[in-house]
Protein backbone atom coordinates (compact mmCIF):
# COMPACT_ATOMS: atom_id res chain seq x y z
CA UNK A 1 0.00 0.00 0.00
CA UNK A 2 1.84 3.38 -1.08
CA UNK A 3 0.03 6.93 -1.53
CA UNK A 4 -3.56 5.56 -1.18
CA UNK A 5 -6.67 8.41 -0.03
CA UNK A 6 -8.97 7.91 3.14
CA UNK A 7 -11.75 9.80 4.14
CA UNK A 8 -13.14 9.06 7.18
CA UNK A 9 -16.05 10.79 8.57
CA UNK A 10 -16.77 11.67 11.92
CA UNK A 11 -13.18 11.05 12.75
CA UNK A 12 -12.46 13.29 15.73
CA UNK A 13 -13.61 10.92 18.30
CA UNK A 14 -14.51 7.46 19.34
CA UNK A 15 -14.40 4.84 16.71
CA UNK A 16 -13.22 7.51 13.62
CA UNK A 17 -10.18 8.91 16.00
CA UNK A 18 -9.11 5.53 16.42
CA UNK A 19 -9.23 4.69 12.54
CA UNK A 20 -7.82 7.51 11.35
CA UNK A 21 -5.10 7.17 13.27
CA UNK A 22 -4.44 3.75 12.43
CA UNK A 23 -4.41 4.48 8.72
CA UNK A 24 -2.58 7.54 8.84
CA UNK A 25 0.82 5.49 11.00
CA UNK A 26 -0.03 2.83 7.97
CA UNK A 27 0.82 5.43 5.71
CA UNK A 28 -2.55 6.33 3.95
CA UNK A 29 -3.24 10.03 3.37
CA UNK A 30 -6.05 10.66 6.06
CA UNK A 31 -8.86 13.21 5.86
CA UNK A 32 -10.17 13.35 8.93
CA UNK A 33 -14.16 14.29 8.62
CA UNK A 34 -15.70 16.35 11.72
CA UNK A 35 -18.79 18.78 12.42
CA UNK A 36 -19.21 19.72 15.96
CA UNK A 37 -16.21 18.14 17.88
CA UNK A 38 -13.25 20.86 16.63
CA UNK A 39 -11.48 20.88 19.77
CA UNK A 40 -10.72 16.92 19.03
CA UNK A 41 -10.65 16.82 15.65
CA UNK A 42 -7.67 19.63 15.74
CA UNK A 43 -5.80 17.65 18.47
CA UNK A 44 -5.97 14.64 16.48
CA UNK A 45 -4.94 16.43 13.71
CA UNK A 46 -1.93 18.23 15.16
CA UNK A 47 -1.19 14.80 17.01
CA UNK A 48 -0.79 13.02 13.87
CA UNK A 49 0.88 16.28 11.68
CA UNK A 50 3.69 16.32 14.70
CA UNK A 51 4.33 12.80 13.86
CA UNK A 52 5.19 13.25 10.55
CA UNK A 53 2.23 11.42 8.88
CA UNK A 54 -0.02 13.03 6.20
CA UNK A 55 -3.39 14.01 7.68
CA UNK A 56 -5.69 16.74 6.36
CA UNK A 57 -8.46 18.46 8.05
CA UNK A 58 -11.90 19.31 6.68
CA UNK A 59 -15.09 20.35 8.88
CA UNK A 60 -18.64 19.02 7.00
CA UNK A 61 -22.06 18.00 8.37
CA UNK A 62 -22.84 15.50 6.24
CA UNK A 63 -26.17 15.75 6.60
CA UNK A 64 -25.94 18.32 4.28
CA UNK A 65 -25.31 17.25 0.41
CA UNK A 66 -23.84 20.54 -0.17
CA UNK A 67 -20.67 20.40 2.76
CA UNK A 68 -20.10 16.74 1.79
CA UNK A 69 -19.53 17.61 -2.03
CA UNK A 70 -17.40 20.38 -0.96
CA UNK A 71 -15.46 17.95 1.17
CA UNK A 72 -14.89 15.35 -1.77
CA UNK A 73 -13.96 18.27 -3.50
CA UNK A 74 -11.44 18.98 -1.56
CA UNK A 75 -10.07 15.43 -1.18
CA UNK A 76 -9.52 15.54 -5.34
CA UNK A 77 -7.98 18.48 -5.35
CA UNK A 78 -5.39 17.57 -2.17
CA UNK A 79 -4.76 13.94 -3.56
CA UNK A 80 -6.58 13.91 -7.17
CA UNK A 81 -8.00 10.84 -5.61
CA UNK A 82 -10.13 8.73 -3.06
CA UNK A 83 -9.36 5.21 -2.41
CA UNK A 84 -11.78 4.49 0.44
CA UNK A 85 -14.47 6.31 2.07
CA UNK A 86 -15.28 5.29 5.53
CA UNK A 87 -18.92 6.28 6.43
CA UNK A 88 -17.94 6.50 10.19
CA UNK A 89 -19.95 9.33 11.32
CA UNK A 90 -23.45 9.27 13.80
CA UNK A 91 -25.01 9.61 16.56
CA UNK A 92 -27.13 7.50 18.85
CA UNK A 93 -30.01 8.82 21.49
CA UNK A 94 -32.81 6.31 23.85
CA UNK A 95 -36.96 7.22 23.49
CA UNK A 96 -39.42 5.87 23.32
CA UNK A 97 -40.70 5.06 19.75
CA UNK A 98 -44.22 6.43 20.51
CA UNK A 99 -41.78 9.40 22.02
CA UNK A 100 -39.54 10.17 19.06
CA UNK A 101 -40.50 13.73 17.17
CA UNK A 102 -40.02 14.26 13.96
CA UNK A 103 -37.59 16.25 14.82
CA UNK A 104 -35.73 13.74 16.34
CA UNK A 105 -36.59 10.85 13.48
CA UNK A 106 -35.34 13.38 10.91
CA UNK A 107 -32.09 14.12 12.42
CA UNK A 108 -30.90 11.09 13.05
CA UNK A 109 -31.88 9.53 9.29
CA UNK A 110 -30.20 12.69 8.14
CA UNK A 111 -26.64 11.85 9.70
CA UNK A 112 -26.53 8.09 9.79
CA UNK A 113 -27.98 7.05 6.70
CA UNK A 114 -28.67 10.38 4.55
CA UNK A 115 -24.78 10.96 5.46
CA UNK A 116 -23.80 7.87 3.93
CA UNK A 117 -26.02 8.42 1.09
CA UNK A 118 -24.23 11.59 0.28
CA UNK A 119 -21.06 10.67 0.64
CA UNK A 120 -21.07 7.09 -1.10
CA UNK A 121 -22.70 8.61 -4.12
CA UNK A 122 -20.61 11.94 -4.36
CA UNK A 123 -17.16 9.51 -4.04
CA UNK A 124 -18.79 7.21 -6.35
CA UNK A 125 -18.00 9.90 -9.11
CA UNK A 126 -13.99 9.38 -9.12
CA UNK A 127 -14.05 5.31 -7.81
CA UNK A 128 -15.83 4.20 -11.11
CA UNK A 129 -13.42 6.63 -13.44
CA UNK A 130 -10.79 4.51 -11.21
CA UNK A 131 -12.03 1.61 -12.07
CA UNK A 132 -10.89 0.70 -7.91
CA UNK A 133 -11.99 1.75 -4.32
CA UNK A 134 -13.56 0.21 -0.96
CA UNK A 135 -16.31 1.67 0.54
CA UNK A 136 -16.92 0.85 4.08
CA UNK A 137 -19.67 1.85 6.12
CA UNK A 138 -20.57 1.58 9.89
CA UNK A 139 -23.64 0.23 11.53
CA UNK A 140 -24.39 -1.69 14.84
CA UNK A 141 -25.79 -4.94 16.21
CA UNK A 142 -28.62 -2.98 17.02
CA UNK A 143 -29.16 -3.04 12.98
CA UNK A 144 -28.91 -6.64 12.76
CA UNK A 145 -31.10 -7.20 15.67
CA UNK A 146 -32.69 -4.28 16.48
CA UNK A 147 -32.43 -2.29 20.66
CA UNK A 148 -35.20 -1.48 22.57
CA UNK A 149 -35.93 2.43 22.76
CA UNK A 150 -33.11 2.63 19.90
CA UNK A 151 -36.06 2.38 17.14
CA UNK A 152 -34.94 5.25 14.90
CA UNK A 153 -31.36 4.49 15.63
CA UNK A 154 -31.93 0.39 14.43
CA UNK A 155 -33.86 1.37 11.70
CA UNK A 156 -30.81 4.30 10.40
CA UNK A 157 -28.51 1.23 11.37
CA UNK A 158 -30.37 -1.99 9.47
CA UNK A 159 -30.87 0.57 6.38
CA UNK A 160 -27.16 0.98 5.73
CA UNK A 161 -27.17 -3.05 6.02
CA UNK A 162 -29.30 -3.37 2.79
CA UNK A 163 -27.83 -0.42 1.11
CA UNK A 164 -24.33 -1.99 1.52
CA UNK A 165 -25.67 -5.04 -0.22
CA UNK A 166 -27.42 -3.61 -2.67
CA UNK A 167 -24.68 -1.01 -3.70
CA UNK A 168 -22.09 -3.44 -3.68
CA UNK A 169 -23.73 -5.59 -6.68
CA UNK A 170 -24.37 -2.70 -8.28
CA UNK A 171 -20.80 -1.70 -8.49
CA UNK A 172 -18.97 -4.81 -8.23
CA UNK A 173 -18.10 -4.73 -11.95
CA UNK A 174 -16.31 -1.39 -11.67
CA UNK A 175 -13.87 -3.21 -8.86
CA UNK A 176 -15.37 -1.43 -6.02
CA UNK A 177 -15.85 -3.32 -2.97
CA UNK A 178 -18.72 -1.80 -0.22
CA UNK A 179 -19.00 -3.87 3.48
CA UNK A 180 -20.63 -2.77 6.70
CA UNK A 181 -18.77 -3.25 9.98
CA UNK A 182 -21.60 -3.64 13.05
CA UNK A 183 -19.88 -3.21 15.87
CA UNK A 184 -20.89 -4.30 19.56
CA UNK A 185 -20.97 -2.60 22.44
CA UNK A 186 -17.95 -0.25 22.58
CA UNK A 187 -16.12 2.03 25.05
CA UNK A 188 -16.70 5.17 23.40
CA UNK A 189 -18.83 8.24 23.76
CA UNK A 190 -21.85 6.66 22.97
CA UNK A 191 -22.20 4.75 26.13
CA UNK A 192 -20.84 7.11 28.69
CA UNK A 193 -24.27 7.74 30.64
CA UNK A 194 -24.89 3.95 30.61
CA UNK A 195 -23.79 3.43 34.14
CA UNK A 196 -21.38 0.75 35.47
CA UNK A 197 -24.11 -2.30 37.02
CA UNK A 198 -25.34 -2.20 33.01
CA UNK A 199 -21.69 -2.25 31.64
CA UNK A 200 -20.65 -5.24 33.80
CA UNK A 201 -23.93 -6.87 32.64
CA UNK A 202 -23.01 -6.14 29.03
CA UNK A 203 -19.74 -7.45 30.04
CA UNK A 204 -20.95 -10.78 31.24
CA UNK A 205 -23.47 -11.71 28.30
CA UNK A 206 -20.58 -11.12 25.96
CA UNK A 207 -18.88 -14.50 25.07
CA UNK A 208 -15.62 -13.09 25.18
CA UNK A 209 -16.66 -11.39 28.54
CA UNK A 210 -15.68 -7.60 27.57
CA UNK A 211 -16.72 -4.49 25.65
CA UNK A 212 -14.82 -3.53 22.41
CA UNK A 213 -12.30 -1.18 21.58
CA UNK A 214 -12.05 1.33 18.97
CA UNK A 215 -9.54 -0.03 18.11
CA UNK A 216 -10.76 -3.59 17.36
CA UNK A 217 -13.34 -1.71 15.02
CA UNK A 218 -10.29 0.53 13.56
CA UNK A 219 -8.40 -3.11 12.63
CA UNK A 220 -11.64 -4.49 11.16
CA UNK A 221 -11.55 -1.18 8.96
CA UNK A 222 -8.21 -1.28 7.87
CA UNK A 223 -8.35 -4.93 6.60
CA UNK A 224 -11.47 -4.13 4.85
CA UNK A 225 -9.61 -1.44 3.12
CA UNK A 226 -6.55 -3.81 2.07
CA UNK A 227 -5.65 -6.13 -0.86
CA UNK A 228 -6.52 -8.75 1.29
CA UNK A 229 -10.21 -8.38 1.30
CA UNK A 230 -10.43 -7.51 -2.36
CA UNK A 231 -12.94 -10.57 -2.84
CA UNK A 232 -15.22 -9.59 0.43
CA UNK A 233 -17.73 -7.13 -1.14
CA UNK A 234 -21.42 -6.84 -0.03
CA UNK A 235 -20.55 -8.22 3.82
CA UNK A 236 -21.39 -7.46 7.16
CA UNK A 237 -18.74 -8.04 9.73
CA UNK A 238 -20.08 -7.80 12.88
CA UNK A 239 -16.72 -7.13 16.13
CA UNK A 240 -19.03 -8.03 19.02
CA UNK A 241 -17.31 -10.24 21.38
CA UNK A 242 -19.81 -13.21 20.36
CA UNK A 243 -22.50 -11.51 21.72
CA UNK A 244 -24.55 -11.42 18.35
CA UNK A 245 -23.57 -14.45 16.18
CA UNK A 246 -26.03 -15.11 13.18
Amino acid sequence: MENKVVLITGASRGIGKATATLFAKKGYHTVINYNKSEREAVELFNNLKQQGLSVRLFKADVSKRNEVNAMINYCIGEFERIDVLINNAGISTDALFTDITDEQWDQMMGINLNGVFYCTQKCLQYMISQKSGKIINMSSIWGIVGGSCEVHYSTSKAAIIGMTKALAKEVGPSNIQVNCIAPGVIQTDMIGSVDNYTLDVLKEETPLMRLGTPDDIANVALFLASESSDFITGQVISPNGGMVIY
